[in-house]
């Protein structure tokens, strides 16, 4: 069980990094994939408009938290 979560916690932190990147920059690869919660849920959520690379940096870091998480609960 505790690869399909560190998986999750991988993927939430290259989709913030991703959207970030996108704010900041341009999307570089997978932006169909990879920018979902940047161009689904933050337009969709009203406290989030606006804080588009706080949101992505706090996705980032929550992926951060789930793999450390789960790595720590599988020992």
């Amino acid at each position: 069980m505790r690869k399909p979560i560190q998986f999750l916690g991988i993927f939430l932190v290259l989709e913030g990094v991703s959207g970030f990147l996108d704010h900041v920059f341009v999307q570089p690869f997978f932006g169909i994939v990879l920018n979902f919660f940047n161009r689904v849920v933050i337009p969709r959520v009203d406290l989030l408009a606006g804080h588009e690379i706080f949101a992505n940096l706090s996705l980032a870091a929550l992926g951060v938290v789930v793999v450390v998480a789960a790595e720590h609960a599988g020992r």
